[in-house]
């Protein structure tokens, strides 16, 4: 056993734990198994669908380089004299290198739900076929689509927000600042359990290393898949932990459990964006573990945090 296996871990809640307890143990996440590991990440749509008043559209954007952008739009079923909805744009999860733009498209159907968002969710590019910035840049053409088309999609363009979870929580928040920095308004940003920080230098990081739902060995493969073996010159969109003003920036959510890689660098996130003067509000979960609210929805601490979230959101966007 190494010295780093022998680290305390907070506990896991009880609820959580009995979960983890019957989960199968799976491979290492590695260039070798992450073909296996790629359609498990994905999940079809129209269940979550299905008993909702909704309207759906598919389409697409091209992107700066050529690429054609799959995005989803959907609304809630609505009178045509309704007021203009706020709309949020979703980035899913799964650690750059998988998933897809519905993977865990329920949370932001919760908010639809809920306050009456329109939900767009894309398809942004995976590591390691596409690396750098362009993951990025994809979620901010997916943005920019959605400003264009505000008024056709009867959004008021002063109400959307960016929102993911995970690596789509990272993707989020260096959406944001190339947002900001490229002057295209933004109302608010909802960073989930969000991966931040490539450096992987954090307390918690090591305190999380395998066995873990997501560990520290999964989250060095997952940068090296992004990033590739030259680190001298990482873009601060893709790593934002690394950005050096927070300055500017919308109100942000952000939320993580104690029982996770991602956990140090969320709070550290947090704690710069008040350090610049900017508005935050940040939920740590003792005992939840990396996509807790994900994985099991009807747990106690998940019901808490979505509803958390949903509480935040209706403040924010009045």
């Amino acid at each position: 056993m190494t010295a780093e296996a022998t680290i305390a871990r907070p506990d896991v809640d009880p609820e959580l734990a009995a979960f983890l307890g019957a989960m199968p143990q799976l491979p290492p996440l590695s260039a070798e198994t992450l073909p296996a590991f790629r359609p498990f990440a994905s999940a079809p749509v129209e269940p979550l669908l299905a008993g909702r008043a909704v309207q759906r559209r598919e389409t697409s954007v091209r992107t700066g380089d050529g690429h054609e952008l799959p995005i989803t739009v959907i609304s809630p079923e609505r009178g045509t004299d309704a007021a203009p909805a706020g709309a949020v744009l979703w980035l899913h999860g799964g650690g750059m290198v998988m998933g897809d733009r519905f993977s865990q498209l329920d949370i932001p159907l919760e908010w639809l739900d809920a306050l009456g968002l329109v939900v767009v969710t894309v398809d942004y590019r995976l590591a390691p076929e596409a690396t750098g910035a362009l993951l990025v840049e994809d979620a901010f053409a997916g943005l920019g689509w959605l400003v264009e088309h505000a008024v056709e999609l009867g959004v008021d363009p002063d109400r959307i927000i960016v929102a993911g979870t995970s690596a789509g929580g990272g993707i989020a928040a260096g959406t944001v600042l190339l947002a900001r920095d490229r002057g295209v308004r933004v109302a608010a940003q909802v960073l989930i359990c969000p991966m931040l920080d490539h450096r992987d230098a954090t307390v918690s990081t090591r305190q999380f290393a395998a066995p873990a739902v997501w560990s520290r060995e999964a989250n060095a493969f997952a940068w090296s898949a992004v990033l590739g073996a030259d680190r001298s010159a990482v873009s601060p969109y893709v790593s934002p932990a690394i950005a050096a003003e927070l300055a500017g920036l919308p109100p942000a959510f952000l939320d993580a459990g104690t029982a996770e890689v991602f956990r140090d660098e969320v709070v550290d996130y947090a704690s710069r964006i008040w350090a610049a003067g900017g508005q935050a509000e940040l939920h740590v979960w003792a005992g939840g573990f990396h996509g807790f609210d994900a994985l099991v929805p009807g747990a106690a601490l998940s019901v808490s945090a979505r509803r958390a979230r949903i509480d935040w959101l209706r403040r924010t966007l009045g």
